[in-house]
């Protein structure tokens, strides 16, 4: 297993070939010391045994396709699920793969590129995927650049899984949340969308003002506001740090796990997407570019 770092003023950013996961993002405090915002573990090898996707590249589809099945250009492709759910790519997703670690730069804007070859119908998926995510830092942000190529028509769905964490509290309840995301989808009990959108307001779903996070739990996919790259803000009033996330995506699934502390934005296009003729189209065709790009921007509070 291979281990990249690179840094700038603000911050240093540890990733892995495993699953091009982010293993550590350290970002300058006003006192000079170093708070590392996402969870990790200490020992690389310890990702190989992981099952929460910790700072990891998900796909090939992040999040829940229905019944492991979907039927593109009159074709149907059985997926791997588990009780009627395909999550996260399958069995096996990008998250559980060696990378390649295809250009690292210590400039003034230092980055790291890794690309992944998925093979036609690896999990079921058709088509030979070429798969290049780059991490960029640019002052005080991170930059997720997620891009795909095919030589068949397949979907795609791409997200990083960091967990972010702000501060050294055992907790995330005090953390402050803010998303300019007036619509969530409505899911069932195993978290698959109904393909009804619904209002947050008026329901304990609604973070469009800032407010603690509190003992409420999330596996929500929220609908980000049109016309605003500006999807969340997370303040942490212990450690005095700020983030805020931009994205070009049209979802964001917010989720924060029962069993430790932290807190994913999944910027990425709706749930079940294939099989929701109404959600945005998920197709990546021969000569497309698929493209996701995610901004990570750290303030320090007054």
């Amino acid at each position: 297993m291979k281990q990249v770092t690179i840094s700038n003023k603000f911050i240093t950013l540890m990733v892995l070939d495993y699953g091009a996961t982010i293993q550590k993002l350290l970002v300058k405090g006003k006192d000079g010391n170093y708070t590392n915002t996402v969870v990790g573990y200490n020992h690389p090898s310890r990702y190989r045994l992981d099952e929460n996707c910790l700072g990891a590249c998900v796909g090939r589809y992040a999040g829940r396709i229905s019944n492991g099945i979907f039927e593109l250009d009159r074709e149907k492709f059985l997926l791997y699920q588990e009780e009627g759910v395909h999550l996260h790519g399958g069995k096996e997703g990008f998250h559980q793969k060696y990378w390649n670690i295809e250009e690292v730069s210590y400039s003034d804007h230092p980055m790291i590129k890794l690309s992944y070859r998925s093979k036609h119908l690896e999990e079921g998926y058709p088509g030979n995927l070429t798969v290049n995510v780059t991490y960029k830092l640019v002052g005080n942000a991170l930059q997720i650049i997620h891009e795909a190529v095919t030589d068949r028509s397949t979907v795609v769905n791409l997200t990083n899984h960091s967990y972010f964490k702000l501060d050294d509290s055992p907790y995330i309840d005090e953390c402050e949340l803010q998303l300019n995301c007036p619509y969530y989808l409505e899911t069932e009990e195993n978290l698959l969308p109904t393909g009804n959108i619904v209002p947050v307001r008026k329901t304990s779903y609604d973070f469009l003002l800032p407010r603690e996070i509190g003992v409420q739990r999330l596996d929500t996919p929220y609908v980000k506001d049109i016309g605003n790259e500006k999807v969340a803000e997370l303040h942490s009033n212990k450690s005095g740090i700020s983030m805020k996330v931009y994205t070009n995506q049209p979802s964001v699934v917010v989720y924060t796990p029962l069993d430790f502390p932290g807190i994913c934005f999944e910027t990425q296009n709706y749930p079940d997407a294939p099989n929701q003729p109404d959600f945005p189209n998920s197709v990546l065709k021969p000569g497309e570019t698929y493209n996701n790009i995610t901004i990570f921007k750290f303030d320090l509070l007054p």
